[in-house]
């Protein structure tokens, strides 16, 4: 039990023993009614009694798919929650979930409760007596009684009023269609839907594409045109979704809500519960995206002593989490393991697993991501512009970093005070001389995406104005940046950052990086990849920042090689050469071939 990182994920059979391994753990985390879950201390927005719902409730999206698979492992488990299932919607029983209002969390939960009625329905509703049943279904309805945000939380709403059609109780036929009419206003074409207002993100992956397979899934007989279009967008994402994947199954971290890790590859199984294949992409290579994308998370120390899982990405770390991310949020990616309601005997489960290869360089203008990769398929490193967030912590380094990587991650703000501090990995921060903290990009004025470039012009200080180009060359990449300023400034450009040091349990465990600094140059080479950035024009001098602990996503310790540069007022032009690799590689120039094209520029 509990060796999550010695099992090979390679079978269904496997999927089943992760499964249990991480279910086990969690019923001493039950309350005494078995109605909430309890697994840290941390907090959320909301109250910690919706907390422990949360929690409760996150589980049941491991629960349902075993139940729908016929897995005999997940009997014992499911008489604890069903028991909380019963007590959480008694208004006369001490753990009951409430009464709700406008704007709710406890609706995000309801949709794994309606996702069981829909498809488990001898075991969500048959199983419960006639006063349980009315119970159930009635702290339900509460969702169509109430306002909800004009985004994903939709798609609870309707998961809900399917499980009210498949149990044969009255269905909100408007707020139904309401719904679905509103989640089809957010798509945008080749697949991507935003969600409100603006933002492009994982959520279209694992909110707007995961919902609607299970709709999919649940309503293809009885709404075929809209099951249809479902299916083709779905279709259509698939092989631009593919692009976010490097070789080890290592998904790009970028955005909001990552402390939900594996639920990167949910995608893979909403597909294939759904019975749908992407055209190009095969069942064994969809199944490799899903396995080989756990597998990549459980060498990972995510989990807690008590091999719970905790709020953070690569390792604990609430720094850089988001507001409603509670202890219990994390197992939001149990939604990875609806490929167990899928029986041995599926094509998903009988197909080869197989390593897909996406383009090497792929430019998605809707969700303004141009990605690139080594030919290896070692990382995946995607450049963005556009993209701006808010609402939500740290959105400037979640969405507006100029670099994004599979294997170096990237690193969130603690304090502007200074650049250890600050983190500023992938981005040229700026400050007035004197006077106040660093800036970095938080926003774009103008912006355009080509297969060649990425340019844009932002404003990080009032005073200064800078238009940025980004070029990728392979593991490596050219800077630009035009810059006007009305004060003096210091400059601050930032490449990857790269793990420091690790004390492990065994000593083939320890690494420790090389440092390397000069004049024009700043690298940092160790067992966990080489970093580098080196000044073509403009700059000063190199250095290596010892980055504030817990700063970046997947390493606890970091350190980042920086060009540092003074500017008096007036126009200026600097330009860098940045390189990554996932080895360590002794690299203390920049290649013949990027410099005439970066002296070229």
């Amino acid at each position: 039990m509990f060796d999550m990182a010695d099992n090979p994920l390679k079978t269904r059979g496997d999927l089943i023993r992760l499964a249990t391994d991480m279910l086990e753990p969690l019923t001493a985390c039950l309350t005494p009614g078995r109605a909430r879950m309890f697994v840290g201390a941390g907090s959320a927005h909301y109250s910690e009694d919706v907390a422990g719902m949360e929690g409760f409730s996150r589980v049941l999206w491991v629960l349902v798919p075993m139940l729908i698979g016929g897995c005999r492992e997940a009997e014992t488990y499911w008489q604890l929650w069903r028991e909380g299932l019963i007590n959480g919607t008694n208004p006369e029983h001490e753990e009951y979930w409430g009464e709700i209002g406008d704007y709710d969390q406890r609706m995000v939960e309801m949709a794994v409760i309606g996702t069981g009625l829909c498809f488990v329905p001898s075991r969500f509703y048959d199983e419960l007596t006639k006063p349980q049943q009315d119970n159930l279904i009635a702290w339900l309805n509460q969702i169509n009684l109430h306002e909800m945000p004009t985004n994903n939380w939709r798609f609870f709403r309707i998961l809900v009023n399917l499980g009210f059609l498949s149990v044969g109780r009255p269905v909100d036929d408007a707020r139904l269609e309401e719904d679905l009419a509103l989640m089809e206003s957010h798509y945008v074409g080749d697949g991507w839907y935003f969600d409100a207002p603006t933002k492009r993100d994982y959520y279209t992956i694992w909110g707007f594409h995961f919902y609607s397979l299970v709709y999919v899934a649940a309503m293809r007989k009885r709404d075929p045109e809209r099951c249809d279009r479902f299916i083709q967008r779905a279709q259509q994402i698939a092989p631009r979704f593919a692009c976010w994947f490097d070789r080890e199954g290592r998904a790009l971290p970028y955005g909001r809500s990552l402390t939900y890790r594996f639920c990167q590859s949910s995608f893979w199984a909403a597909m294939a519960f759904a019975d749908v294949q992407a055209p190009g992409l095969d069942w064994g290579e969809m199944r490799g995206f899903l396995l080989s994308n756990l597998r990549s998370w459980m060498k990972m120390p995510i989990f807690d002593r008590d091999h719970v899982l905790t709020v953070g990405y690569g390792y604990p770390n609430l720094c850089a989490a988001e507001g409603y991310n509670a202890p219990g949020s994390p197992y939001w990616g149990m939604k990875t393991f609806f490929a167990l309601a899928l029986p041995e005997t599926h094509p998903f489960w009988q197909a080869e697993e197989q390593l897909y290869t996406p383009p090497y360089t792929f430019l998605d203008s809707h969700v303004r991501l141009l990605l690139t990769r080594d030919p290896e398929n070692r990382q995946v490193i995607a450049y963005t512009a556009g993209n701006h967030a808010w609402e939500h912590m740290h959105e400037d380094e979640k969405y507006e970093k100029f670099a994004y990587s599979t294997h170096f991650g990237f690193s969130v703000v603690k304090e502007a005070t200074t650049l250890q501090k600050g983190a500023y990995d992938s981005m040229l921060a700026v400050k007035r001389v004197g006077k106040d903290n660093w800036h970095a990009r938080s926003g774009c004025d103008t912006f355009e995406l080509t297969e060649e470039r990425v340019t844009f012009s932002w404003v990080p200080v009032e005073g200064v104005r800078i238009e940025s180009t980004i070029y990728p060359c392979g593991n490596w990449h050219i800077r630009k940046h035009v810059i006007h300023t009305e004060n003096p400034i210091e400059c601050a450009e930032g490449a990857f950052a790269v793990r420091r040091d690790w004390a492990g349990k065994r000593p083939c465990d320890r690494v420790r990086s090389i440092l390397y600094e000069d004049k024009r140059s700043a690298t940092v080479t160790g067992d966990y990849g080489t970093s580098g950035i080196f000044a073509i024009s403009g700059y000063d001098n190199g250095e290596v920042i010892h980055a504030e602990p817990n700063t970046n996503l997947i390493y606890p310790r970091t350190e980042i090689p920086m060009l540092r540069a003074t500017l008096m007022p007036g126009d200026h032009v600097l330009i860098c050469a940045v390189f990554a690799d996932t080895r360590s590689v002794e690299t203390k120039n920049v290649p013949t071939e990027v410099l005439a094209y970066a002296e070229s520029l």
